[in-house]
């Protein structure tokens, strides 16, 4: 390699300082011709803009204690009860015995004692013959007579009863002495003995028709069909 080369290829520190210094120079000639623009650019005021601040929020109101003490109940003064008292019994002593029993003569009294009445109790005359239906008391009963409310329930049975029969041969009560197991046939039952059972009363020894009573059943059975 020449010395021209190697000189060319070495930088030129000569050359880069007085480069250095130019422009150094430039610049401090810049900043002293606009300085006092500068600085008075940099400490210009800027403009202010007012920011409203929301006021604080009112305090809550915080409830007081209470304070006021309620005066005690006014005492009621009442008189004192009244009690209307009377002066206690007075008792006297008698020492003196006591008179003896006086009784009353019988014999020398005027007032006329009731005398007992003989009551007398008639006997009932004894029944010689007694009450006889003239017909079979079934008879009187039909199954066109047999209850619409029983025939619906399916509900049969045997009803006992027990008939008064008057003087006259007609029946004038019956009780249900033993029940079917169905108020509607025990109620027909009555009703129909009622209307349609007829007797040859009853005698007594005085050979007079007299009252009777009179015992039965009717058994209730569901008509076919």
């Amino acid at each position: 390699m020449t010395a021209a080369a190697s000189a060319l290829g070495r930088p030129n520190k000569t050359a880069l300082t007085v480069v250095l210094l130019l422009h150094g120079t430039a610049i401090a000639a810049l900043v002293l011709a606009k300085g006092p623009q500068v600085i008075r650019d940099a400490f210009a005021t800027t403009d202010t803009y007012n920011v409203p601040v929301p006021p604080p929020p009112p305090p809550k109101d915080i409830p007081k204690p209470k304070t006021d003490i309620p005066p005690p109940p006014e005492s009621l003064t009442r008189p004192p009860p009244h009690f209307d008292m009377k002066p206690p019994p007075t008792f006297s002593f008698d020492d003196r015995p006591p008179p003896p029993p006086h009784y009353a003569d019988a014999t020398s009294s005027t007032e006329t004692l009731a005398k007992p009445v003989d009551v007398q109790i008639v006997p009932e005359p004894a029944k010689v013959e007694p009450a006889r239906a003239r017909a079979n008391l079934a008879s009187y009963v039909s199954d066109a007579d047999y209850p619409s409310a029983a025939i619906r329930n399916e509900e049969q049975g045997t009803t006992r009863f027990r008939l008064t029969v008057g003087a006259d041969g007609r029946v004038t009560d019956c009780a249900v002495t033993g029940s079917s197991g169905s108020s509607a046939l025990d109620q027909t039952t009555c009703k129909l003995m009622r209307a349609r059972a007829k007797f040859t009363p009853a005698r007594g020894s005085d050979g007079k028709p007299t009252t009777d009573i009179v015992s039965n059943a009717i058994r209730w059975v569901l008509p076919e069909g």
